[in-house]
């Protein structure tokens, strides 16, 4: 029985939408969405005019547009964001609209996304030429943005111009070298490539997290901008922590150690740079390295359990508590506060408890992936074991037989009509052919180089199932002499004739085999209503010795079990006259849905 597919939690509809619309897509959509709300919340405030904030929305809503209309165009759709940053710029310088900053000063996060996007196509899509004339242009309208909507000259702080420009270089650098490794796409697979395609499908696994680490950044950028560069060196260790998190399903446990060497660095040095009370942040540790931190838990107690995994924890959780005393009271040195303590420590067990929780959760789902993959693996090899068994004693054992039959009854003639032995032996090089032939089928089939869209078992399957049945009695290799009637339709469904095919080989192989003194033999198939009706009788009786070769007991097995496939019916054993008699009746609707 298959198993039902889980239900879809709402983790895995995310999942499935954002594979669905990629995750540049996912992540300018999530930077728009917090601009909005950021925007919203900014326009409604007692802080100045009111409303006046949501001029911001159409500049944002347009780079949206050309960030998107990149995938499609990337030239026209970079040349389009250029020109967006200036007439923004002058929107906001002309009526005064406060511009929040972001990564970069006075620049929103939807607006750095979009422009990392579009140099990210553009470089990858456009000719050479093409492409650093575009690039240089968003340049050129990310520069106007960056020192155009101040004021005025004076409000321009070098600290903050300079960080700006530094910012703005590293995230033109970003997308420009990933860019130019993929233009070139040789047949060949490029070891290049190969690594930033294991890096974006760690990436696509790891949304969530790169999302809160994304949202966190924002801020200590923010914070960073606040400190006059000062806060440079924090701001470093939480970008590596963040990568580290985002890298951490490939080696999780080293990554946990990694993530606590970085917060011991940041704890270290936080300390000589005079930072205010709220930078990193009122508990001593950065934002965006809590977060690193709970990440890289879960992904370790995902990957090798809680037994396994708790020595490293304990490491983490020994430095969080160091960066909490030595730097979450600053102005007056070191935490020593029962009540202050107890709150922080209250804090991260709970953030510690969430962790755990959440890669427990993970774990116990993917071990239940894996065994529903498994029982489905094992399912699949199962009934193609069972149809390769099928096949082998219907088709092989059949011609096998009939050969043990002509080879007694030619050693016996052999003395007394040797005419008759010749024929004999005629015969069974025929039924070896056969069966050799068969045997290749079959191991063609389980060594799958069958063409793609067929298989061995297509290959034998019947379509006239009377001609099929005629040739069948008239090999007699049986041994007994056989009579039939048949009526049958010639357009029997696929799989009906098939199974048909192989029912009367194996009840006429069980009568050479069985029915040593039998003298005839019978086989009627014809249509009744909506079912296949299917006879096979002799005049044997019991056996009195064991038939050569011996019996396996596994033809009227298989022969219920292809019945039962098709939802039919099967009786077989002794008939009123004392011979064995073999019949069934298939569905003929049946044969439409089971392949």
């Amino acid at each position: 029985m298959t198993a039902a597919p889980p239900p879809k939690t709402l983790y895995a509809r995310a999942a499935a939408l954002v594979r669905r619309i990629g995750v540049p897509s996912a992540v300018l959509f999530a930077a728009l969405l917090f601009d909005v709300v950021f925007t919203t919340q900014a326009a409604l405030d007692d802080n100045g005019p009111k409303f006046v904030d949501f001029g911001l929305l159409p500049g944002i809503f347009a780079m949206v547009a050309c960030a998107q209309w990149a995938q499609k165009r990337a030239a026209v759709a970079g040349v389009a964001g250029g020109v967006v940053l200036v007439f923004s710029t002058l929107w906001i310088h002309a009526f005064r609209i406060p511009a929040y900053s972001s990564v970069l000063p006075k620049i929103t996060i939807t607006e750095v996304v979009a422009g990392v996007l579009m140099v990210y196509y553009v470089t990858r899509r456009a000719r050479a030429g093409v492409a650093f004339c575009v690039v240089s242009f968003l340049v050129v309208g990310g520069l106007v943005a960056l020192f155009g909507r101040y004021r005025g000259v004076n409000d321009i702080d070098g600290g903050t111009a300079t960080q700006g420009l530094v910012f703005g270089l590293l995230l033109l650098l970003g997308p420009v070298v990933p860019a130019i490794t993929l233009r070139d796409r040789r047949p060949k697979a490029d070891p290049r490539t190969q690594k930033l395609q294991r890096v974006n499908e760690l990436a696509m696994g790891q949304w969530p997290l790169i999302g809160l680490l994304g949202f966190a950044l924002i801020f200590e950028f923010g914070y960073t901008y606040s400190s006059n560069a000062r806060g440079f060196p924090i701001l470093f260790c939480s970008l590596v922590a963040a990568a580290v998190a985002v890298l951490s399903p490939r080696r999780p446990a080293d990554a946990l150690l990694g993530v606590a060497a970085i917060m011991l660095v940041s704890t270290a040095v936080t300390p000589f740079l005079h930072l205010r009370y709220d930078y990193p942040m009122p508990g001593g540790i950065p934002a965006v390295q809590v977060i690193a931190g709970m990440g890289v838990v879960v992904n370790v107690t995902r990957a090798r359990g809680l037994s396994q995994s708790w020595p490293r924890i304990g490491i983490l959780s020994a430095v969080v508590a160091l960066g909490a005393i030595v730097n979450a009271n600053k102005p007056a040195g070191l935490t020593t506060d029962p009540q202050t303590l107890s709150i922080l420590a209250f804090t991260a067990t709970l953030l510690l408890g969430v962790s755990i929780a959440i890669g427990m959760m993970l774990r116990s789902r993917d071990s239940e992936r894996t065994t529903v993959v498994q029982s489905a693996v094992a399912d699949a090899q199962t009934a193609e074991r069972m149809a390769l068994a099928r096949e082998l004693h219907d088709v092989v054992a059949h011609h096998v037989t009939g050969i043990v039959v002509q080879a007694q009854a030619a050693r016996l003639m052999a003395s007394q009509k040797p005419e008759i032995a010749v024929e004999a032996m005629g015969r069974i090089e025929n039924a070896g052919v056969e069966a050799l032939a068969a045997m290749r089928r079959l191991v063609r089939s389980m060594r799958g180089d069958a063409p793609s869209g067929a298989s061995e078992f297509s290959e034998q399957a019947t379509t006239d199932l009377g001609a099929d049945l005629r040739k069948l009695v008239e090999g007699a290799n049986h041994g007994v002499p056989t009579s039939m009637h048949l009526d049958l339709p010639p357009d029997l469904p696929h799989e009906v004739g098939r199974s048909a095919l192989r029912l009367v080989q194996e009840s006429l192989t069980n009568v050479g085999k069985h029915a040593s003194d039998a003298t005839d033999a019978f086989v009627l198939a014809e249509v009744s209503g909506a079912e296949l009706h299917l006879r096979v009788t002799d005049n044997g009786h019991e056996t009195a010795r064991r038939p050569a070769g011996g019996s396996g007991g596994y033809g009227l097995v298989g022969m219920r079990e292809r019945v039962a496939l098709l939802k039919g019916r099967l009786s077989a054993g002794r008939g009123p006259d004392g011979g064995w008699r073999v019949e069934a009746w298939l569905p003929l609707a049946a044969g439409e849905g089971d392949e």
